[in-house]
């Protein structure tokens, strides 16, 4: 049985997928949606082809859909079909504690006959933070809710002291469960190359601070023997 993994390029997704490797799944597909208008992640704002270079670094083949905000649910769906043809039996996803979210996925996916694996389910949110730090993985903050937080949140590298920093502000989940911030995961002990990124710009959109990455290289990591 084939597993796949719902993938947003986040650290979330991320850290779900590697925490399912540790268990010993074998991964072998990511499922990612395009937004129709900017050919970029919803809310995290990645563009596709650095979502492309995520699946090559991570070895795992990439199925990836444009949607817009009337066919998501739809294109959600025939995803799930396409992947249930391909022999996929379950789905790894990355939520945290949004009930009626991972309910919503839960019926698409029993409605195909599939599983669903959530690893970090239930997990407090600072310790998925340490635990991303910790494993070695790098992300850095690629959008965030404007009336949230502010424009110099963007760019910054998710570390310990993001973590120490993002903790002293009351009204904001510390790993932006409710929508206030997202990422991009350039890095981790699962990546064989490391996108480094080298040229940014910051927009606002629609009530968002967006980190752009117009510039960067991939830095091909030693492997070890």
């Amino acid at each position: 049985m084939k597993v796949a993994c719902s993938w947003s390029s986040g650290k979330d997704s991320c850290l779900s997928l590697f925490k399912a490797q540790q268990q010993g799944y074998k991964v072998d597909y990511l499922f990612n949606f395009i937004s129709e208008e900017y050919r970029r992640v919803t809310f995290h704002g990645a563009k596709a082809e650095l979502v492309k270079l995520q699946a090559d670094s991570l070895g795992v083949e990439l199925v990836q859909k444009t949607t817009n905000e009337r066919n998501y649910e739809e294109v959600f769906r025939n995803t799930l079909s396409e992947l249930k043809s391909y022999g996929v039996g379950q789905i790894i996803r990355g939520d945290i504690y949004l009930q009626d979210l991972k309910d919503w996925v839960q019926n698409m996916c029993q409605a195909q006959d599939l599983g669903v694996i959530s690893p970090i389910w239930h997990q407090d949110t600072k310790s998925v933070l340490n635990e991303l730090v910790d494993f070695g993985f790098k992300a850095i903050v690629t959008s965030a809710q404007a009336k949230k937080l502010q424009k110099d949140w963007i760019g910054r590298v998710i570390d310990k002291q993001f973590i120490a920093d993002i903790e002293k502000i009351s009204d904001v989940d510390i790993c932006g469960e409710m929508g206030e911030f997202h990422s991009f995961v350039f890095d981790g002990p699962n990546f064989k190359n490391r996108i480094e990124i080298t040229k940014t710009d910051k927009l606002f959109i629609k009530e968002y601070w967006f980190l752009d990455i117009q510039e960067y290289k991939i830095i091909e990591k030693e492997q070890r023997v």
